[in-house]
C-alpha cells in the first residue's frame, strides 16, 4: 500500500498541476514589476486565510476521528499555521503594515474564495479526499512561495526574517509528506479514495488562482 498511496499523491500533484501562464502575479514579482501596494496586499490577505484555515483544519482532524491517519495529517497542518501566523509579522513590517492596518484591512472576495471552499471541505467533505486534494494544492504553492522568496530577496530587499513566511511553505516537510502517504494509505485501505478527490483537487487550484490574480489585478 505503501508504493499505491505515494503514487496517487504523485500522479495527483502532476495531473492537478496549473498551466504556469495560469498565475499572473508570481511572475510579476519574479521580474520585481510588481507594486510593493501588491505585495502588503497580499500579507493582509494572508492574516485572514491562514486563521480560516487554522479553524477548517481543527474542524476536519476531529471529523476524522482521534487516532486516524487524517486525523494525525490535519492536527500538523493546523500547527504550521500556527507558525505561518507568527512568520507574517516580518513580511508585514517590510511592507510598513502595523496591528492598526491589519486589523483595519477589509478582505477582497477573489482571495477569500480559497479559504471558504477549504471551510465548505470541512464541513462537508470526505477527510481522506481532502488530504489528497491538498497535497495537490501545496505542490503549487509551495512551488510559488519558493519563487516569490527568492524574489523578495532579490528585487525588494527583504531580509531573511521578511521571507520566512515563504521559505516555511516552499521547503520540503518531510513530516507533512509522511503523514500524507499515511492518510492516503489508509483512506485506500478503507475504500474512502479516490472519490471525488479530483474535483476538490481542481477546484482548490482554481480558487489558488484567483487569489494571486486578483491580487494582479
Amino acid at each position: 500500500m505503501t508504493d499505491d498511496a505515494a503514487r496517487m499523491v504523485a500522479e495527483a500533484v502532476a495531473r492537478l498541476a496549473p498551466q504556469t501562464a495560469a498565475n499572473r502575479l508570481v511572475p510579476r514579482i519574479a521580474e520585481g514589476t510588481a507594486s510593493r501596494d501588491t505585495l502588503a496586499a497580499f500579507v493582509l490577505e494572508q492574516h485572514h486565510i491562514v486563521r480560516a484555515d487554522r479553524f477548517s483544519f481543527r474542524h476536519l482532524a476531529q471529523r476524522a476521528g482521534t487516532g486516524t491517519e487524517a486525523a494525525a495529517f490535519f492536527a500538523h497542518l493546523v500547527q504550521g499555521e500556527d507558525i505561518a501566523l507568527e512568520r507574517l509579522a516580518p513580511p508585514a513590517a517590510a511592507c510598513g503594515l502595523d496591528q492598526v492596518a491589519v486589523r483595519a484591512y477589509e478582505p477582497l472576495a477573489g482571495c477569500q474564495a480559497y479559504p471558504s471552499y477549504v471551510a465548505r471541505l470541512a464541513l462537508t467533505a470526505e477527510p481522506a479526499e481532502v488530504v489528497l486534494a491538498l497535497a495537490a494544492n501545496f505542490a503549487a504553492w509551495g512551488g510559488y512561495c519558493a519563487t516569490v522568496g527568492r524574489a523578495l530577496r532579490l528585487h525588494y530587499g527583504f531580509s531573511d526574517a521578511a521571507c520566512g513566511f515563504f521559505d516555511f511553505f516552499a521547503d520540503p516537510d518531510p513530516d507533512t509528506e509522511r503523514l500524507t502517504h499515511q492518510a492516503v494509505r489508509a483512506g485506500l485501505a478503507e475504500g474512502r479514495l479516490p472519490g471525488t478527490a479530483d474535483r476538490h483537487g481542481r477546484l482548490l487550484q482554481s480558487y489558488e488562482l484567483m487569489f494571486w490574480n486578483t491580487l494582479a489585478d
